[in-house]
């Protein structure tokens, strides 16, 4: 299994129900994602470092990460969180 994480600092404020909106439009429904969730930091830590958002996408193995990442649906996504984020990390786990 891959886990890829997604952590966004917002450079403009974004509309929480838009963004949920065309992640459920563009992500939920490939069905190469076996999971996701997002939003939000719920964590009374207040370790985020700046990040306001995350993301965490799972899929069966690489080859369907690999797959995600040309997806054009993964494109839409990603380009709406760069035109709108001051920084982004990705970092994908394997288990």
């Amino acid at each position: 299994m891959i886990t890829h994480v997604v952590l966004v600092r917002w450079m403009s404020p974004v509309v929480p129900a838009e963004l949920s909106t065309l992640i459920d439009e563009r992500l939920r429904s490939l069905p190469i994602v076996t999971s996701l969730v997002e939003g939000a930091s719920v964590s009374p830590e207040g370790l985020e470092d700046g990040f306001d958002w995350g993301m965490v996408v799972g899929f069966d193995d690489a080859a369907a990460r690999d797959a995600y990442l040309v997806d054009p649906d993964h494109a839409v996504v990603g380009a709406y969180l760069q035109a709108r984020a001051e920084r982004i990390a990705v970092f994908d786990l394997s288990s």
